[in-house]
């Protein structure tokens, strides 16, 4: 694949999604799994996975590293601009334009109207993670008793992160075996 096809890959997908990046991540891996076959599933999910542990926006974070994996960093930088350009075109026309119609009852209908879409797209994100993960019990477990305690109990994602990462190192210790 060359540069400008990885790019104008990463730019159709920060042009066609809307809600950020874990709406991005559906059409990611349509693109770079289902369509193009530059990743597996489980490569995909692992990008997903580091993308998510790395500081920053997770699309930003997986357009980096794909694009790193598959042409190094001339590759990293044509997947952050592609994925980039679009939001940033996007918000340039937005604050020139249309920040002096804000207050438009149209252009406010629009905006919540867009919101469920976006809700759609994060849930959909979630459903093929899941599916593509092959969570066991175990981790299905670990994985609602986290949600429950970021969301209920009001408990500091990274906090629940650190907790998980040295919980699996003694784990993995304990059982003698490798990750």
């Amino acid at each position: 694949m060359s540069i400008i096809k990885l790019f104008l890959t990463f730019f159709k997908i920060g042009a066609f999604t809307f809600g950020g990046g874990y709406a991005m991540i559906p059409l990611i891996q349509v693109e770079v799994v289902d369509k193009n076959k530059w990743l597996d599933d489980e490569e995909f999910l692992d990008t997903i996975a580091i993308a998510q542990s790395s500081p920053g926006a997770i699309a930003v974070n997986s357009a980096i590293f794909i694009g790193y994996k598959l042409r190094g960093i001339i590759g990293a930088l044509a997947c952050l601009l592609g994925v980039v350009l679009p939001s940033f075109i996007i918000i340039l026309i937005i604050s020139m334009f249309l920040f002096k119609y804000r207050n438009n009852k149209i252009v406010s209908k629009i905006f919540l109207g867009v919101r469920p879409a976006v809700v759609a797209l994060i849930i959909s994100a979630v459903y093929k993670l899941t599916k593509t993960s092959k969570i066991k019990k175990n981790a299905l477990i670990i994985s609602i008793i986290t949600l429950f305690l970021v969301v209920f109990a009001n408990i500091s994602p990274v906090i629940v992160i650190l907790i998980g990462g040295l919980g699996a190192i003694l784990y993995y210790r304990v059982l003698g075996t490798r990750c």
